[in-house]
């Protein structure tokens, strides 16, 4: 439990840490670090749950997506300064430069295997902001509908 509260404190770290680098501004970085969070905490539930690459990813930039746009528009600040942040813990920079350290000592199948993990992960992330996004449209369109009636 100790280890597990730990990760959590970095993963907060982390997205504030990049937020800093990024120039988020000074109000948005709290936020950004509890996005990048609940993120992870989704990702690691279904990781824990059902395993695999995709699912876990996908649904962790989903709730990240929706959850970048309701605290853009609660903060009056665009929901990219909040996407970004909540992304670093998801992405996969440990089998890209596994797959590039195997291409450079010969290994091809190998740099092949990492590779495509890469890709995996890097197009489930992107599946789910894509969806997030549908939602929000969505979302937006019943509200204008309501509106009208």
């Amino acid at each position: 439990m100790t280890f597990f509260i730990i990760k959590c404190i970095c993963v907060y770290l982390s997205g504030i840490g990049f937020g800093l680098i990024v120039n988020l501004p000074h109000r948005a970085l709290n936020i950004a670090g509890i996005n990048a969070t609940i993120g992870w905490l989704v990702y690691y539930w279904i990781f824990s749950t059902w395993g695999g690459l995709g699912a876990p990813n996908f649904f962790g930039g989903l709730v990240i997506g929706i959850l970048s746009v309701i605290i853009a528009r609660w903060k009056k600040m665009p929901s990219i300064l909040f996407d970004v942040p909540g992304l670093v813990p998801l992405v996969p920079g440990g089998q890209a430069y596994n797959s590039i350290k195997n291409f450079a000592l010969g290994n091809y199948q190998v740099a092949f295997n990492y590779l495509s993990e890469v890709v995996w992960i890097a197009g489930s992330i992107a599946l789910g902001f894509i969806v997030a996004e549908l939602v929000n449209k969505i979302r937006q369109k019943i509200r204008r509908v309501q509106a009208r009636n």
